[in-house]
This record gives structure tokens, sequence and C-alpha cells, in this order.
């Protein structure tokens, strides 16, 4: 398999971790780095092992060395320059959440698509092997009929001037930042989307610092969770069905990435512990992303849940804003 080559658009503290997780990557290399600060660039490019440095992100985008972009920006952001690099021919990883509202995921993903580039979001947990794993539990029927999933992803973030967690204009709040995995774990446990849905919160300097949330299914399923910028780390989930239950308390990360593990309990308390693959999950990503790349092949799966995602999210800051009950639009 040939090399996807990547530039990235930023040197935002996640670029790093991905950075780092792309020159991991069998089938990936890392290529070029791009920032609005020249030297910025060069200190991230020397400190990371870019070999190209650039001082605008447009460079990267014009780079015939350049397979694929990974988009670090603010999520105000992502529309535009996904748009760029889609139109650009890169095919396009993207942090989360995937853009401000669904409207501007239709747009993206439309570029995309013209363009004949895979775009995939950064929700790291979906490609971990214990991902994979805790949903064959719940295929093999062993819990019995899923009916409620309840999670819970909350880090005590400090308000600085420079933390985009608490800039509205730059796509700030608890919601899109945390709850944006809660929502993913809930439509992969039940293969489905909400109904409607209710959030309740907290907002300090415009954007909702905390929130808890209850989304309500089809056939007498709920989901409920809480995520905030105010609390300790908490990042844990539990699927409840009628016969026994799932919980996992690191499903973002693993605690100890050598040892994942999840738990299955029984009506009659019996408990069971599940170890999987030991991984470093965003290197995961990459190679997955990868080889849907190399195949030649758009993977419309990471389409799907990235907008499905994302009309959730929608709902769910409009019923906070509201304090009422909202419903999910279709897509």
């Amino acid at each position: 398999m040939k090399k996807v080559r990547f530039g990235v658009l930023g040197t935002a503290k996640i670029a790093t971790k991905v950075g780092q997780a792309i020159k991991d990557a069998a089938s990936a290399e890392l290529v070029a780095i791009g920032s609005r600060n020249l030297e910025a660039a060069k200190a991230w490019g020397a400190q990371h092992g870019a070999p190209q440095a650039y001082g605008s992100y447009q460079e990267v985008l014009v780079d015939g060395n350049i397979d694929a972009v990974y988009i670090p920006l603010p999520p105000s952001l992502h529309c535009e320059w996904t748009v760029k690099v889609a139109e650009a021919g890169k095919h396009v990883l993207c942090e989360k959440p995937t853009a401000l509202n669904s409207t501007e995921v239709a747009t993206m993903f439309a570029a995309c698509k013209a363009n004949g580039v895979q775009f995939m979001d950064g929700t790291m947990w979906s490609h971990h092997p214990r991902t994979r794993d805790m949903k064959a539990v719940l295929k093999r029927g062993k819990l019995g009929r899923l009916r409620r999933i309840t999670s819970a992803f909350t880090v005590n973030i400090a308000d600085t001037p420079e933390q985009i967690r608490f800039n509205p204009e730059l796509g700030g709040g608890a919601i899109y930042d945390l709850g944006w995995y809660c929502v993913r774990a809930a439509l992969w446990a039940f293969d489905d989307i909400p109904q409607r849905v209710y959030a309740t919160g907290e907002y300090h300097r415009g954007v909702d610092i905390n929130a808890a949330v209850m989304m309500w299914f089809s056939d007498q399923r709920t989901a409920a969770f809480d995520c905030g910028f105010d609390m300790g780390l908490r990042k844990w989930f539990e699927v409840a069905g009628e016969e026994g239950n799932l919980v996992c308390d690191d499903f973002l990360a693993p605690t100890h990435i050598d040892t994942p593990r999840f738990w299955t309990h029984d009506d009659s308390g019996n408990s069971e512990t599940h170890l999987s693959a030991g991984v470093v999950q965003q290197t995961e990503m990459i190679q997955r992303f990868c080889e849907i790349v190399c195949a030649g092949a758009l993977e419309e799966r990471w389409f799907r849940e990235s907008l499905d995602t994302q009309r959730v999210v929608d709902a769910l800051l409009k019923s906070l804003k509201q304090n009422r009950e909202v419903a999910v639009e279709d897509a």
C-alpha cells in the first residue's frame, strides 16, 4: 500500500497528537504544516517532523506532494477549509464537531463528493478495537433488548483568554466539544437517531459550560448524558438492556493503553471483564483513513455518522436555548 501524504492546517494542541499518529501509521507520511505564522510553522515542523513548513493554510492546499489534509482548526473554520481542501482535490480528516450546524456539514460533504475525496471526522474512539468488541457484545443479544444508554464526559478547563472552548464565535461550548462524543455513543449503540431531545445547562461568556441531556428514540429507548467544563475528568458510558448491561469507564480513550477493558453484568449480579487489543486509537484512525483513500472508493459511513451526530447536536443546542423538547430534523 502506498503512503498517504498529509498536510496539517494549524498548530493546535490536538495537531501534536494526530501529527504523531500520522508519523506512526504504516500507510501515512507527514509532509507539511501550514500556519498563519511562518515561524510558528517552522518551529512545529522542526519539533514534530514535518519537513515542509508554510506561512499560510492555502500553500498546503496547492502542494502537489500532499494527498490528504488534517484540519484541527476551530469549528467555525471547518466548513470553509473543508470545502477549500476538497476543491483542491485532497482528502479531508477534520476535527469534531464537524461544523457549526448541519447546513454547513451538507455544504462540506457536497464539496467532498463532487471532488471524489473522502471525509472523516476526528472521533478517535470509533476506531479502537475495543469499540468493535463492545459492538459485538451488543449484537449478540447478551444484554437482551437494549433500552437505555447513559454517559458522561466532563473535564475541568480553566477560562483563559486563549481558550477557544469559551469563545462562541469560534464554536465553543460543552455540547459541541464534549457532548458530541456522548451523542455519537448513543447513535452507535442503538444504530438509530433520536426522535426528540431535551437539554438544560448553564452558560458562561456566551457558551454552554455544562449540560444535562435526554434523548428519546423509537421503541421505548432512551439515552441520557451530561457534559461540562466545570468538573473533574469523567468519560464513561453504560448500555443497559433487559437482561444485563455493559459498562466502559474510559470509552473516550483507554486509561491504560495496553489493557483496554470493559465489563458486562447479568441480572444475577455476575460480572465479566473483557480485554481488547492495546493500540493507540489515533493511529488506528489514521490507518483506517489511509486504507479508504488507497482503496479509491468513498466510504459513506463516515459521512453519515458525522451528519447524524451533527443533526442531534443542532437539536440539543436549540433545546438548550429555548428550554423545551425539540424534534431532531431529518437530513
